[in-house]
């Protein structure tokens, strides 16, 4: 536990070395209440940006999100993840049960559910996988989801700027940027609202948070 403590408090430090990880509360404070984070993505700094930004007090109860299959390929990424960062593991693609013949497909957002239903808050990055194109990609229905069955959780959108810099393309050594995350205003489902106008206005309020400057 205090090798882990104290390598989350390293990275943390690092992260904001090399990046500034500065936090911009535009829309929100920096409460300490049960939220889900929902950003663009990059890069896989992304979710570390952001837990670098966020204050110490609420990091402990802030959970990102990392893929099963690539966070636990060795035995350093799935102590950094698992110790460090308490991150939730989500399979990319469903699954069958193993063993049981004709058995249900596993639901990606099962350990999401258990995490909010424990008071756990998230970082997650609707796109699903890591967008280069610049504005991100159409989000995927999992953020509606959530929606749907933790009503009472304030859902916040953020802009990281600046990420994909850090990291270029063929580079093995992060590169010193200043980085940014925006924190904008809550936005929680409408009675009524349908899947396609929820997710269309999420992206909307994550664009909304870019600086001028774009």
């Amino acid at each position: 536990m205090f090798l882990a403590d104290a390598m989350g408090v390293l990275l943390a430090f690092v992260a904001r070395l090399i990046t500034g990880a500065q936090g911009h509360w535009k829309g929100c404070a920096p409460q300490a209440e049960q939220r889900i984070y929902f950003a663009n993505h990059q890069s896989h700094l992304d979710w570390v940006l952001i837990w670098a930004a966020l204050p110490r007090d609420l990091r402990a109860r802030t959970r990102p999100i990392a893929a099963r299959d690539y966070w636990t390929k060795t035995r350093f990424r799935q102590w950094l993840t698992s110790a460090v960062f308490n991150a939730v593991y989500v399979e990319r693609t469903r699954r069958k049960d193993a063993g049981v013949p004709g058995g249900d497909e596993s639901d990606p957002l099962e350990p999401l559910v258990d995490a909010l239903g424990h008071g756990d808050s998230l970082v997650i990055f609707p796109e699903g996988t890591r967008n280069h194109q610049g504005l991100p990609a159409a989000f995927k229905s999992g953020l509606y989801h959530l929606a749907e069955k933790f009503p009472q959780v304030p859902l916040v959108p953020a802009w990281i700027d600046n990420v994909q810099r850090v990291m270029p393309k063929g580079e093995v050594v992060p590169v010193p940027i200043l980085c940014t995350v925006t924190f904008g205003a809550p936005i929680t489902l409408a009675p009524g609202e349908d899947k396609h106008g929820f997710l269309a206005r999420a992206r909307d309020a994550v664009l909304a948070q870019r600086p001028l400057a774009h």
